[in-house]
C-alpha cells in the first residue's frame, strides 16, 4: 500500500513539474537543471550525436547494431557493435539500421535510441525528454513519421523535426532569421544536404543521397576492380581517412592495405596511393558537387550576392575529405570554408531549437503530430 502510494505521489510531482515546464519557463530555467531533459539529436547514417541541456554532448556514437540473426536479440548497440562489423560469428550480424540519412530498420532504430536515451537520462526515468532531430531537407512524409514513431517509441514525449542544413546553420550561431543569404552544405555519411537560407527559411535546397558510406563503397569497388583484392567496410573507411582526397596533394600519399586475393583465395597486403584513390572518389564527388550547381542555379540573384560576398560553408563529417573544400572552390569560383567542429553541428544546432522553441519554430517541419 505504501508503495503504491509513494508511485502515486511521484506521478502526480512528474505530472505538475510537465505542466510548468511547457506552459512557463522550462525546468532549467527555474532552477532545476538536474531534471531538464531537452535533447538535441543527430540521427545520422553513420553516427548519432545527442546534445543534453546544461550537460553538453553526451552521445557520439555509430550507428550500428549487432543482433542475433535466429532470436533478433540485440547483443550490442553502437561502439561496441561498430567493433563487430566484418568480424562477427556466424549467427551475430552488425547492422546499420540507417541508411541515406533516414529509417531503414524501424524497430532496431526504436531500440538504438532508447538505449542512447537511456544513458543520458539515468535515473530521471520518471521525466520523459523533449528531443529536436535533425532530418535530410529530403525526406518524405512516411520517412518523417518513422523518425517520429521510434523517437517516441523510445520514450520522447514531444519530438520536432529540424531539417539538417537548418540545423547546421543555427549550430553554427548564423542568424537564419536575417534576410542575407548562406550557402550551407552538410555532406553526412548517407546524404549531401545543400541549402540556401533566409528568413526562417530555405529558399532552395538540394538533397543527394551520397555522402562518406557511397565514398567508402567506392573505394572497395576500386580496390575489387583493379587489384581482385577485398576489403570490408572499415578498412575503407581508413583508407579514405588516411589518404583520401578530392583535389591534388602537394605531397602525395600511400599506406599498406590488407585484404583477400579474390583470384588466390587467399589474404594479400599492397600499397596504394591517394592519386588512385581520388581516381576512385571521382563519381561521388562529382554528384555532390553538380547539386551544389543546381542549387547555386536556383538562388535568387539577390541572395546570390550575399553568397558571393560570405562564400558557401560546409559542414558534416565527409566535409572534412583532404581538398573537397579546394575542389568546390575551383568548380564553383566562390570562397568556401569548411567550418569547425563539422561533425557536431546538427545535434548542436537541434538542442538551440529545443532550448527555444518560440523563437525557432519557423524553422520546424511540419509532421502533422501535436505535441504531448
Amino acid at each position: 500500500m505504501y508503495f503504491s502510494e509513494l508511485h502515486y505521489t511521484i506521478r502526480l510531482l512528474v505530472e505538475i513539474v510537465y505542466f510548468f515546464n511547457s506552459k512557463f519557463m522550462g525546468l532549467h530555467s527555474m532552477g532545476f537543471p538536474f531534471l531538464s531533459n531537452d535533447l538535441g539529436i543527430d540521427l545520422g547514417t553513420a553516427n548519432t550525436l545527442i546534445y543534453v541541456r546544461g550537460r553538453g554532448l553526451l552521445i557520439d556514437e555509430p550507428s550500428v547494431v549487432a543482433i542475433n540473426k535466429s532470436t533478433r536479440k540485440v547483443e550490442a548497440i553502437g561502439l561496441e557493435a561498430k567493433r563487430m562489423l566484418g568480424r562477427t560469428p556466424g549467427e551475430i550480424e552488425a547492422i546499420r539500421p540507417m541508411k541515406d540519412g533516414v529509417i531503414a530498420d524501424f524497430d532496431l532504430v526504436e531500440q538504438m535510441l532508447k538505449y542512447f536515451i537511456r544513458k543520458v537520462q539515468k535515473y530521471r526515468f520518471y521525466f520523459r525528454p523533449r528531443a529536436v532531430i535533425g532530418v535530410p531537407s529530403g525526406i518524405t512524409e512516411v520517412e518523417k513519421r518513422a523518425v517520429v514513431d521510434s523517437a517516441e517509441g523510445a520514450g520522447v514525449r514531444e519530438v520536432h523535426l529540424v531539417a539538417e542544413p537548418m540545423a547546421s546553420a543555427i549550430g553554427m550561431g548564423i542568424p537564419v532569421n536575417e534576410p542575407s543569404g548562406n550557402m550551407v552544405i552538410d555532406i553526412g555519411g548517407g546524404t549531401a544536404e545543400i541549402a540556401v537560407l533566409a528568413l526562417n527559411g530555405m529558399v532552395c535546397d538540394m538533397s543527394v543521397r551520397i555522402g562518406g558510406d557511397e565514398m567508402d563503397d567506392a573505394i572497395i569497388s576500386y580496390l575489387k576492380k583493379t587489384y581482385n583484392l577485398l576489403v570490408g567496410e572499415s578498412t575503407s573507411e581508413q583508407i579514405k581517412i588516411q589518404i583520401g582526397s578530392a583535389f591534388p596533394l602537394e605531397d602525395e600519399l600511400e599506406m599498406e592495405v590488407k585484404g583477400r586475393d579474390l583470384v588466390a583465395g587467399i589474404p594479400k597486403t599492397l600499397r596504394i596511393t591517394s592519386t588512385e584513390i581520388r581516381d576512385a572518389l571521382n563519381e561521388p564527388i562529382s554528384t555532390i558537387i553538380e547539386a551544389v550547381k543546381q542549387a547555386l542555379e536556383q538562388t535568387p540573384p539577390e541572395l546570390s550576392a550575399d553568397i558571393l560576398d560570405k562564400g558557401i560553408i560546409m559542414t558534416g563529417g565527409s566535409s572534412q575529405l583532404r581538398g573537397l573544400d579546394e575542389r568546390l572552390r575551383q568548380e564553383t569560383n566562390l570562397p568556401v570554408n569548411v567550418i569547425d567542429e563539422p561533425l557536431t553541428c546538427v545535434a548542436r544546432g537541434a538542442l538551440k531549437i529545443i532550448e527555444d522553441l518560440d523563437k525557432f519554430s519557423p524553422v520546424l517541419m511540419p509532421t502533422g503530430r501535436r505535441s504531448r
